[in-house]
């Protein structure tokens, strides 16, 4: 039997090394250019999810012009979760072999052209296919931003850029509503696409002029690179990774035979399937199980993503803090991840306070646990991919799973309201539930966090 490969201590601190000693954090805009790149994957995020939300928005506006029977509205929606969960692992694979650049800049491309060409659509079936196209183009956006943020930051400041970027989703959602109302009303749905994907294509060309490779001229000044360097960013493979001439490469289908793989998926999957709820189902509950009106729900509805914001940027400065006083990788991420689990896990009770008000601040402290999570969630890949060849290849993952949410959750909480009678008990009990069992995985069944060990196949 081959003794397993491990990956070199000097590319990612390992749970015992905690990445707290080495050069100061350098001083200056110059020095601190890692910041520039994480905001940029901020935008692309933000554009991202505001083409996302483009069609939840006008879908009401278009079913008259192309005659959607109600039937085929919620088919419509949910086949951009086909391609988006499945397009997650040829992605993740594609830009570890291709770079973060170049594939995140293909994405955005891809459903820059497809949003531009829904404002096009003359019936069902072509609206399908976009709808189809435009998850496989979003796919490369989360494993690129969980990739970049690996090889331009060290250990110890991964889970706050990761929740920069990963905020992109909440700002993007926010703009989308007041954005793509105000273009409808001006000049009807079609508009509406053509504008956002338009805005997509600028965000394309910022970030080819403006993105760069942590290893290229102008990348990192001398001083950051021996910061990020010396805190575990994984810059790019070293000569001391390259495989054996004796030994294959390690597979791709190798990373499942980990139960750390497979605790990352469960474990993100629980926590997207309620985030979804959110994403979905949120608003009907207000109206119809809290009796809230279009007023009501246009101001208060917005609350829980707001508070998902600050809960978002406080998970990652707190798991980022508690490397830097000294705890283990596995200990601070694995913190995190358990506490933000279980208080999200409040979502079960809105269903017993008698006040609408109460049940509002519940769903707050649910998301923004969530979205305390979350940050951690993201920095995972980087954490314990066995090379930086494998960090996107991770993030894929992981994603897939958890967009398997976006799939069952929405259909199932139907299901649900259809049997109990309209009843939003059942929906919310379930999602609080698996709060807990995510809680369960990440803390049971995800083992140390730390490079994977790895044989050769």
């Amino acid at each position: 039997m081959k003794t397993p490969r491990v990956a070199p201590a000097t590319d990612t601190p390992s749970s015992q090394d905690e990445a707290t000693t080495g050069p100061p954090r350098p001083r200056g805009l110059r020095h601190n250019t890692r910041w520039l790149m994480v905001f940029l994957c901020f935008l692309g995020m933000t554009v991202n999810y505001v083409d996302r939300a483009t069609i939840s928005i006008s879908l009401p506006y278009m079913t008259d012009d192309l005659h959607i029977g109600p039937e085929w509205q919620g088919v419509i929606l949910s086949m951009f979760f086909v391609t988006y969960a499945l397009g997650q692992l040829p992605a993740g694979a594609l830009i570890d072999r291709y770079g973060e650049k170049r594939m995140f800049a293909i994405g955005g491309l891809l459903w820059s052209l497809v949003t531009v060409g829904t404002g096009f659509v003359r019936g069902i079936g072509t609206l399908l296919f976009a709808r189809l196209a435009l998850g496989a183009g979003e796919a490369p956006a989360y494993p690129s931003c969980a990739k970049s943020v690996s090889r331009w930051f060290p250990a110890r400041e991964r889970a706050l850029a990761n929740s920069v970027w990963d905020n992109g989703a909440r700002a993007g959602t926010a703009v989308a509503a007041p954005v793509v109302t105000a273009l409808i009303a001006w000049q009807g749905w079609r508009m509406a696409f053509w504008v956002t994907g338009a805005v997509a294509l600028l965000w394309v060309a910022l970030w080819l002029k403006t993105y760069r490779e942590p290893t290229a001229r102008g990348g990192l000044s001398a001083e950051e690179r021996a910061y990020v360097t010396a805190g575990g960013a994984r810059l790019e493979e070293s000569p001391a990774e390259e495989t054996a001439p004796e030994e294959p490469a390690v597979r791709w289908r190798d990373l499942f035979r980990h139960r750390t793989v497979w605790g990352m998926m469960i474990g993100f999957f629980c926590l997207n399937y309620v985030i979804y709820f959110f994403i979905t189902w949120f608003p009907s509950y207000l109206v119809d199980a809290r009796g809230f009106d279009l007023l009501k729900l246009g101001f208060y509805g917005a609350l829980p993503g707001v508070v998902a914001i600050a809960g978002s940027l406080l998970g990652g400065w707190t798991s980022d803090t508690l490397l830097r006083r000294g705890w283990s990788v596995t200990r601070a991420r694995k913190t995190c991840l358990v506490c933000g689990m279980l208080f999200s896990s409040v979502i079960a009770f809105a269903v017993l306070v008698p006040s609408a008000m109460w049940a509002l601040a519940l769903l707050s402290v649910s998301y923004a646990s969530l979205a305390f999570s979350a940050a951690s969630v993201a920095s995972l890949p980087a954490d314990v991919a066995p090379t930086p060849r494998h960090v996107a290849s991770l993030g894929g993952i992981q994603n897939f799973a958890s967009n398997l949410a976006g799939v069952l959750g929405s259909t199932t909480t139907g299901l649900l309201l259809g049997f109990f009678h309209h009843s939003f008990v059942a929906p919310l009990m379930l999602s609080g539930a698996l709060c807990v069992v995510g809680a369960l995985t990440y803390g049971l069944v995800v083992q140390r966090v730390e490079p994977l060990r790895l044989s050769a196949a």
